[in-house]
């Protein structure tokens, strides 16, 4: 570790700026840690952790300047929250809240309801504060709805009735999150008047202000987004889409709701616009950059030393909030009518706390500071709660199919049709990924659907995509040569992926990705010139030649002006591949 001490001590020497220097471990640090943890098959958000408590507890702070008690530590965890209630915003779904409206209501009330109760008489019992207790209670009752969706996606259960309760939960929690937000003054008392005047006052406010971005989302930025795409021009879209979030949390704060709840109304006026899903694959890039942030701020509070000598309620702590929350999720779950196996798959993944356990503690904290041992607490047990969720959720599986075999919970009732999974784009599978929609594709899709194979078209055309929306076509306003364009559209549940315009270069620009994704998948392109027709076989896709398909019909039109049938179909593609 010397030549990385004598390093830091040379950038120091040298001028460079703290925060810069902090930023640099950070994401290198994170890279090495997060291989690690890849091998193990734990999750990175707990890996990105990790890095601030190193990186916190190992001196290097001092080196590039930074105490630990320095402002811009909180700087960075605060630009953290802010990016990640962003990204809650541009990903929440109210199509998605109305499909699971009562899994919502009563799962999601019953768990938080029930939970959060016994958290806040257990820390009554330790003599914290009503205000502390209130925060810690809800702070609890949250799961890292992060870490068990991607888990859900890692052992291919995304569409698993438990994952369904799991999402319907989480989006309860979300909207707890929100309100919580709101009401924090009110609960510390920042304003004069009865606290219940506050909490009534900051909904309303806080109401209004969520709902006219739901209004400027669908009815006013759309119209702005939609000149913008008309251009053509990606440079301006993204431009686009970082003034308005910027206007909308700068609103936010304007009204003394926060920016992190601005950010969120940003996201909620982004996601409603048919351009989401391209807003969303030029964000999900940067979303694990965001989460390694706040996670990093949140490691650097971390006091090992002082954790170290109360390991034992680490310990305790983690156990009671795994056992505590998994119990309450499975009985949510047995109200919900699911068999045994989804209800374990359930209780494990939201038995955790989670990402928004943290953003409270952070935004309760600037309100009034809590004990630093309860903080050091519950931040540790937060690391270790969620980096045991993918574990257990593994370990779900086998543990069901035991107790079956024991004969414990061996009917299996039907669950609500609500848990179904929402025929929404990310649902589809075993269908055709059409990328562009000019003549070809237009086509092509008609072909597919007279045959009832699904499709799903993507394209740049902003008109287009309107009417194809309104037609009822799966579409994404999306490039084809983008990566998480492709994530978002399935490619690995696809059958086949058709890049029915000759540009040869987004082809191979993507291939690469189509293939990692889905190395079975068939992939169909056009191409003008022999060169590039062998460069794409080569690679194993399925060509049109149309230089070779044009000289074909030529030639069979020509026959037709002149009545001759001397030459034979075979004979034309004799004559164009030179035979």
């Amino acid at each position: 570790m010397s030549w990385i001490n004598s390093l830091l001590i040379a950038a120091g020497d040298s001028g460079v700026t703290p925060f810069f220097g902090m930023l640099a471990m950070v994401l290198v640090l994170a890279v090495f840690v997060s291989l690690a943890l890849v091998k193990l098959r734990q999750s990175l958000l707990v890996g990105y952790f990790l890095c601030g408590v190193l990186i916190a507890n190992s001196g290097f702070l001092g080196l590039v300047g930074i105490g630990p008690d320095d402002p811009m530590i909180g700087n960075l965890g605060e630009l953290g929250v802010i990016l990640l209630m962003f990204t809650l915003g541009l990903e929440f779904s109210i199509d998605e809240l109305r499909h699971l409206w009562r899994t919502s209501l009563i799962g999601g009330g019953v768990q938080v309801g029930v939970t959060a109760a016994i958290a806040a008489v257990g820390s009554r019992l330790f003599g914290i504060p009503w205000p502390e207790t209130i925060v810690l209670s809800v702070a609890i009752a949250l799961s890292s709805t992060a870490v068990a969706m991607k888990s859900f996606q890692e052992i291919g259960q995304p569409n698993n009735p438990g994952a369904r309760v799991a999402l319907g939960v989480a989006l309860f929690q979300d909207i707890l999150v929100i309100l919580f937000i709101l009401i924090l003054p009110a609960i510390y008392g920042e304003n004069s008047g009865s606290t219940l005047g506050q909490i009534a006052w900051a909904l309303c406010k806080g109401m209004f202000f969520l709902g006219s971005a739901v209004l400027l989302g669908r009815y006013g930025n759309t119209a702005l987004l939609h000149a913008v795409a008309r251009t053509r021009s990606r440079e301006l879209f993204t431009l686009t889409i970082i003034g308005t979030c910027a206007a909308v949390a700068l609103a936010g704060e304007a009204l003394d709701l926060g920016l992190s709840l601005g950010a969120f109304a940003a996201g909620l006026v982004l996601s409603e616009s048919i351009y989401s899903h391209r807003i969303l694959a030029d964000i999900l890039p940067f979303k694990d950059l965001f989460l390694t942030i706040f996670f990093v701020s949140v490691g650097l509070m971390i006091d090992v030393g002082a954790l170290l000598d109360e390991w034992l309620f680490v310990v305790v702590g983690s156990l009671a909030i795994l056992m505590v929350k998994g119990a309450v999720v499975f009985g949510v779950t047995r109200i919900l009518k699911l068999p045994l196996k989804p209800a374990l798959l359930a209780a494990a993944s939201l038995s955790s706390t989670g990402e928004f356990s943290l953003v409270l503690l952070k935004k309760a904290g600037g309100f009034q500071p809590f004990d630093p041992a309860v903080e050091q607490l519950l931040l540790a047990c937060t690391a270790v709660t969620m980096g045991l969720v993918p574990s257990l959720m593994r370990g779900a599986g086998p543990l069901g199919r035991w107790l079956e075999s024991k004969g414990v919970m061996v009917t299996k009732p039907r669950p609500p049709s609500e848990l179904a999974p929402l025929k929404a784009i990310r649902e589809i599978s075993d269908h055709a990924i059409i990328c562009g929609y000019g003549p070809v594709g237009r086509a092509l899709n008609e072909a597919l659907r007279r045959c009832d194979i699904p499709t799903l078209v993507l394209e740049l055309n902003a008109d287009t995509v309107r009417e194809l929306k309104a037609a009822g076509q799966p579409v994404l306003f999306a490039d084809a040569g983008h990566p998480e364009a492709l994530d978002l559209a399935g490619i690995e549940r696809a059958r086949f992926v058709a890049f029915t315009f000759p540009a040869v270069g987004i082809t191979l620009a993507a291939l690469p990705q189509v293939r990692e994704k889905n190395p079975g998948i068939l992939v169909f392109a056009r191409a003008k010139f022999q060169s590039e027709v062998n460069l794409l076989r080569s690679r194993d896709v399925q060509v049109i030649h149309d230089e070779r398909e044009s000289a074909i019909a030529m030639i069979e039109s020509a026959m037709g002006v002149y009545q001759r049938a001397d030459l034979s179909h075979d004979d034309f593609l004799a004559i164009v591949d030179g035979k």
